[in-house]
């Protein structure tokens, strides 16, 4: 061979070296980063690992930050963590596009549209040790999670802390309430993301069984507003098996990172594989009325496995409740002692006379109910224990199978039976957990015995196990125990004081509603500001229905003659938006029944308001200030709208163009007079009858503290005569 040959030869060999470190490189590279958008391309995901083998992710929205690249990962107890060390040895992506019916909520079908990467992470130093990271990628939004595989070398164990960063893009207006292991029960503070830690402080009022987060945190769903208008909202979905994440706040950085919920030990959660995290949740668009649109957490959610759930049903009730509430009306507690057992017999305590679920008590609310087209009634109260339950840290503190010497079951189930009427069970435990696990089949048995397929739990004070927390992996397990339990017995859950909900009713749909922030009670207990309830759909409701409670006529609660000055902060007409912008398909007319017969005509809206919907239209919405939707009622031609403003009065603009083209219809406009507001004149309201069709459009003024609500539905000639188009 000439030294020609020779030399192109070498050139050949080195053409196809560089080639082949070419193709290394970039294959390395195409590993250890990875980018994927949304459906409509609006959202971008890029992940990456950093120097050390960091787990990395960015997310950006029509080409602005929302995520700055933020790490990944999780620290264990007594083994390597699952912080750095990393290569990645396999990515895939995959697109999903399909519908799905839930069996309750505010759309008859939903959408479940996503692009998914999923990144196998492998820890060479640790026997190759290797975990999954799996994005999922929604035009709404992303969710990402954890996934610890079976294995040779990772088989159990123990989260010390999971370390996920949300490395915000800028000091975002936030709408907050103080991270606290066992309650979300505070009222929210709306700041700047650098003005937490001065406003801590007070935001941290005291709340029965409190335990707040010593680190710098607040609770999910965060509500965020960006400075160049971008929404953003961090939460969770599918919280199974693992503790409720918060988020420390470093308000310098503009830095959000995970911290769990912790139990007795200080240990965070306990895992065996196969497992996985619960998903981490960030929902983002320009517009406010996106992010209350979205479906996201839902989605991520598995698909309920129960055969069937025929016997799941939206419900309207009234209730023996709101009179607990009016300084001291009525009583939970049948004697006048405060130091009880269950052994005891409770025929020979001392009666009160204000103990509220008597058998007669229960049959006044049982005609009201028949009378007004009512579901159901929840009677609390009616079992012994009562008189101690409270402040003890007392185990065996109910039974829920034995009533008060004034209450018979049996008579006042045939009473509602013979009505069309349910009685919903309340189950309180005190925080009992132990309790409540030992006796729940008995106490789903009785239910089943008495004709009662609906039963609230609550879960006030401090927790048993003792040293567990409300938000606990424990609890956690607990909660979902209560609901699949139940669901043996054709039983619905309404929890209160559980941990706050993350989607699960799509997984378990019998859990059909959750308190799990502050609600209607605390109007009678200081009060609720203006804007609370504009708050909270962006927030808690974020993770579910929420049992709110609404339908308060009486704001003013001197009305009843006790001594009390407090009042609710809402005109009457605000109560009947409720039914409307906060969802749930349990919904409770909540006040006590003679105020509604004093308001027939505003009491009829609460009357004819649907609990299920084929759709959901969010007409307009600001986080902190005001909120329009309007619903399709569930296999009904009838539309209802609600409308919410703040302390500010304001006027909604109210589209009509859902309805059915070329169609009248009958709109029952309920408003706020012009001199109604929240602090005077609550009770000042007009009910007007008016034809509108889907070309209408309505500016309608809203009081301070005030709404509008509208039930629309077909009227046949002789109902649209003489009245006004719109």
């Amino acid at each position: 061979m000439n030294f020609q040959s020779q030399k192109k030869l070498l050139q050949i060999r080195l053409s196809k070296t560089i080639a082949l470190l070419f193709f290394a490189f970039a294959s390395t590279f195409w590993l250890q980063a990875q980018e994927i958008t949304s459906p409509d391309k609006n959202l971008s995901l890029k992940f990456e690992l950093k120097e050390g083998g960091i787990p990395s992710y960015q997310l950006t929205y029509k080409q602005k930050p929302v995520i700055k690249p933020s790490s990944l990962g999780l620290e264990l107890q007594n083994m390597a963590s699952f912080m750095d060390g990393f290569t990645v040895t396999n990515t895939a992506q995959s697109t999903v596009d399909e519908n799905w019916n839930p069996v309750l909520g505010e759309e008859k079908t939903i959408r479940n549209h996503y692009n998914e990467l999923v990144v196998t992470l492998v820890q060479a130093k640790n026997n190759n040790r290797f975990i999954r990271i799996r994005f999922r990628l929604f035009n709404d939004g992303l969710g990402f999670r954890y996934e610890f595989p079976k294995q040779n070398d990772l088989s159990y164990f123990v989260i010390k802390e999971e370390r996920s960063e949300f490395n915000l893009a800028g000091n975002h207006k936030i709408f907050w309430i103080p991270g606290d292991y066992d309650t979300n029960e505070y009222a929210y503070t709306t700041s700047k993301i650098s003005e937490i830690p001065s406003l801590m402080q007070k935001a941290t009022i005291e709340i029965n069984a409190q335990c707040p987060i010593k680190e710098l945190s607040v609770q999910t769903p965060s509500m965020m507003k960006s400075d160049d208008g971008l929404y953003i909202n961090i939460h969770e979905a599918g919280l199974i098996n693992y503790p409720a994440m918060y988020l420390e706040v470093d308000a310098k950085t503009n830095k959000m990172i995970s911290h769990l919920a912790p139990d007795a030990l200080g240990a965070k959660g306990y895992m065996q594989t196969d497992a996985q995290s619960p998903w981490r949740t960030i929902v983002v668009s320009d517009k406010a009325t996106d992010i209350l649109a979205s479906k996201l957490i839902l989605n991520l959610n598995e698909p309920t496995s129960y055969k069937d759930v025929s016997w799941i049903k939206p419900v309207k009730f009234i209730g023996i409740w709101w009179e607990y509430f009016v300084a001291g009306r009525s009583t939970w507690a049948f004697g006048k002692e405060n130091n009880v057992k269950l052994t005891d017999d409770f025929t020979k305590l001392t009666p009160n006379g204000k103990h509220g679920a008597t058998t007669e008590r229960a049959k006044e609310y049982i005609d009201f109910a028949s009378k007004n087209g009512f579901d159901a009634i929840l009677i609390e109260g009616w079992n012994i224990g009562w008189e101690d339950w409270i402040g003890n840290w007392k185990e065996e503190v109910f039974d829920y199978v034995t009533p008060y010497p004034d209450f018979d079951v049996k008579a006042v189930h045939e009473y509602a039976a013979s009505k069309g009427v349910k009685i919903i069970m309340h189950h309180e435990t005190s925080g009992s957990a132990t309790n409540y696990e030992r006796r729940l089949d008995r106490a789903f048995q009785y239910m089943n015995d008495n004709g009662y397929d609906a039963v609230k739990t609550g879960y006030v004070g401090k927790i048993i196990p003792r040293g567990e927390h409300h938000d606990g992996q424990w609890m956690v397990n607990h909660y979902i125990n209560v609901a699949k339990r139940a669901a043996d017995y054709k039983i619905m859950i309404d929890s209160h004081e559980a941990v706050r909900p993350t989607g699960l009713n799509r997984t378990f749909p019998n859990w059909i509603a959750q308190e799990s922030a502050r609600g209607t009670e605390f109007e009678s207990m200081g009060g609720l500001a203006p804007d609370h309830t504009t708050i909270l759909p962006f927030t808690r409701l974020m993770g579910g229905p929420m049992d709110y409670t609404p339908g308060i006529f009486q704001t003013d609660l001197s009305y009843y003659g006790t001594g009390s000055t407090q009042r609710v902060n809402t005109t009457l007409v605000k109560q009947l938006a409720y039914y409307v912008t906060m969802y749930s398909p349990l919904q409770m007319a909540a006040d006590i029944p003679g105020n509604y017969e004093r308001f027939p005509d505003a009491f009829q809206f609460i009357k004819d308001v649907a609990v299920d919907w084929d759709n959901s239209y969010i007409l307009e919405a600001e986080p902190g200030d005001y909120i329009t939707i309007a619903r399709k009622a569930k296999g009904k031609d009838e539309w209802f709208i609600g409308g919410i403003t703040d302390e500010n009065a304001r006027t909604a603009n109210i589209s009509f163009d859902y309805l059915p083209a070329g169609k009248n219809y009958i709109a029952t406009i309920y408003a706020d007079a012009k001199e109604a507001n929240w602090k005077e004149n609550p009770q000042k309201y007009t009910v007007t009858k008016v034809i509108v069709n889907s070309k209408t459009k309505l500016k309608q003024y809203l009081a301070p503290g005030g709404g509008v609500a509208i039930s629309i539905k077909e009227g046949n000639p002789s109902e649209l005569k003489g009245l006004k188009k719109l």
